[in-house]
């Protein structure tokens, strides 16, 4: 079992990785952006932040296609680094912490519909980012959330407690 400390260090290690990496596409694709590494509970977070607005567009795709591949590379990029699989989260150009406010809001939705007329609500598909978001939600309004179906068509059911 891993302390802390240790955990913390290897943490610290995989967002390191992951912004060389970044920043070795950045150079690449002739992009700017300034990154931002921290460490927020178990997981490691990079933002790529743009310098010149709307120029990192085609690092998120048109509906962040593009950014998970690119967090797939980076995750890969630090588990080489730390020896141990990565759970990092990228952003790029804000796009999931805009994606989680919209989530957040749509889950709020749900929940009150749900607790209003007891019935279950079943939300449109969502990659597993986007799911984690809503069963985070759910469960601190003390609801009950389950995924169901097949990715890129899996789901959450929300049913009352």
């Amino acid at each position: 079992m891993t302390s802390t400390a240790e955990s913390s260090s290897i943490l610290e290690k995989e967002g390191d990785a992951a912004a060389d990496y970044l920043e070795g596409l950045l150079d690449i694709a002739d992009l700017d952006g300034d990154i931002d590494i921290d460490v927020e509970g178990d997981r490691a977070q990079v933002a790529v932040i743009e310098v010149n607005k709307g120029e990192l567009g085609e690092l998120v795709g048109d509906s962040g296609e593009v950014l998970d591949a690119l967090q797939e590379l980076a995750r890969l990029a630090a588990a080489q680094a730390t020896g141990h699989r990565s759970r990092l989260m990228l952003d790029v150009a804000g796009h999931r912490a805009a994606r989680r406010s919209e989530l957040e809001a749509l889950a709020d939705s749900a929940i009150e519909e749900v607790k209003e007329t007891g019935e279950p609500i079943r939300l449109g598909a969502m990659n597993a980012f986007e799911r984690k978001v809503v069963h985070d939600r759910v469960t601190a309004a003390e609801l009950v959330s389950e995924s169901e179906g097949v990715d890129p068509d899996r789901r959450i059911v929300i049913r009352p407690a």
